[in-house]
């Protein structure tokens, strides 16, 4: 990923500019830029803090602190704005917005699992991206027999066990960035419809159930965000072009 933040003294610079026909995709690699925690802190609102204070950890808080700050100061970049003052609104199912103070339609989402977070941004088009950090410690069979629908499932079983749980979990992260660009939370329901598995997948939204058509609505894509980490895109329409 070409713009991978991995410098705690990164700064955004520049206004930069976005496209409506353009996904900008920034990754993070959080455990290089946690040592600017106190600097990171300046930037996040009360809330942001309270909410950082709140992790067990040292590592949690600092992840999450820095995927915070970096989120408000890549927005900046593409607003003209301050970063620690800007505002979000959350939807009834929990998906952010800029708030009221934000004059140009810039539409984001967040994901981070283990030491790297994906930031997605688009001019006009709702937008979702999910990462996980593979993992061997569970049993796939079993979550993907409760989440997946009997097409993903049955895809799954079909690979080779070696590659079950990098299948999974390209699996997961299509569904989940499907589900955030959708914006519908815990009420769009896993089964309801189907995505690829397949390694390198460009147009992932196989189906959707029950309207059939909404399925032709959505561009749905795998990202590489490095070894060790699944991850994917979802964005609403088509003719894009992503600049990562």
């Amino acid at each position: 990923m070409r713009n991978l933040i991995a410098d705690s003294n990164f700064e955004a610079g520049n206004r930069r500019s976005l496209a409506e026909n353009e996904v900008h995709l920034w990754g993070i690699n959080l455990d290089a830029v946690a040592p600017g925690e106190s600097r990171w802190r300046t930037v996040l609102s009360p809330d942001e803090l309270a909410r950082a204070d709140r992790f067990h950890f040292a590592r949690d808080r600092q992840h999450f602190t820095a995927t915070r700050a970096l989120l408000r100061t890549v927005l900046g970049s593409y607003l003209g704005s301050d970063p620690s003052r800007l505002t979000f609104v959350y939807s009834d199912k929990g998906k952010p917005f800029l708030g009221a103070n934000s004059a140009i339609p810039v539409q984001f989402n967040v994901s981070h699992s283990g030491g790297r977070a994906v930031l997605a941004f688009s001019l006009g088009r709702d937008v979702g991206v999910d990462v996980e950090r593979v993992r061997h410690n569970f049993d796939c069979d079993v979550l993907a027999e409760r989440y997946f629908s009997p097409g993903e499932r049955k895809a799954l079983i079909a690979l080779p066990l070696s590659e079950r749980w990098s299948g999974f979990f390209r699996c997961w992260t299509r569904k989940e960035a499907y589900i955030k660009a959708h914006g519908a939370g815990l009420s769009l329901l896993l089964d309801s419809f189907d995505v690829s598995i397949v390694r390198g997948e460009r147009n992932a939204l196989l189906a959707t159930r029950p309207d059939a058509c909404e399925a032709e609505r959505w561009s749905l894509c795998e990202v590489d965000v490095g070894e060790g980490y699944a991850a994917a895109l979802c964005v609403k329409g088509h003719g894009w072009v992503l600049k990562d």
